[in-house]
């Protein structure tokens, strides 16, 4: 059985339609309208090997802000339908990126608990092209809320901005796509209350 969940959401400031297959091949079709947001989303589509696809239209000529944040709120929102009732999952994961000079990893938990910590995100730049920084804190935390999972970020080192970002992005992926591998030994729910 697939894996895969989608949404419309439409609101006065954007209009986005997303498509998420967990059990994919890294496969992305991306529109969103902000570049960085692509590459990153990209990088996150390939190495977590989820199929995703996102035509996204909104006021970016205000700024990334909303787009960014409904992605989020959608893709979070998408992964928990995905994930059904979470039976077999490992339900945690946990990957170390390094990307150059950057060392990040992300830990998750498929709670149904959201909670989001991000340590280390003392980016030196406030922009990538036209990207605010501020916004991946805003992104995370979206999807994790969204999603109902823990999701702690730690950089533990770096200097270049877009690669303390990509890291995280890389290593989320990893991690993710650990949390939400069947595992044959698992019985029902992992978790000793039977359900999450």
């Amino acid at each position: 059985m697939t894996r895969s969940a989608s949404i419309v959401r439409n609101t006065s400031e954007t209009q986005i339609e997303l498509e998420l297959n967990i059990d994919g091949t890294g496969k992305s079709n991306l529109e969103t309208g902000v570049p960085f947001l692509n590459h990153m989303l990209d990088l996150f589509a390939k190495h977590g090997q989820f199929d995703l696809r996102i035509q996204a239209n909104g006021d970016t000529y205000i700024d990334d802000h909303h787009t960014t944040e409904d992605i989020a709120i959608c893709l979070g929102a998408v992964l928990r339908e995905a994930l059904g009732d979470k039976k077999g999952i490992k339900r945690y994961g946990n990957f170390f990126i390094p990307m150059d000079e950057t060392l990040a990893q992300v830990v998750i938990d498929l709670s149904n608990r959201p909670a989001f910590v991000i340590k280390g995100a003392d980016f030196p730049s406030q922009k990538v092209g036209t990207f605010d920084t501020e916004l991946v804190h805003e992104f995370l935390w979206k999807l994790a809320l969204e999603a109902r999972m823990n999701l702690h970020v730690i950089i533990h080192y770096g200097q270049n901005t877009h690669h303390m970002i990509e890291a995280v992005f890389k290593a989320m992926a990893r991690a993710l796509d650990e949390a939400t591998t069947i595992d044959p030994r698992v019985k029902g729910v992992p978790s000793s209350k039977g359900m999450l």
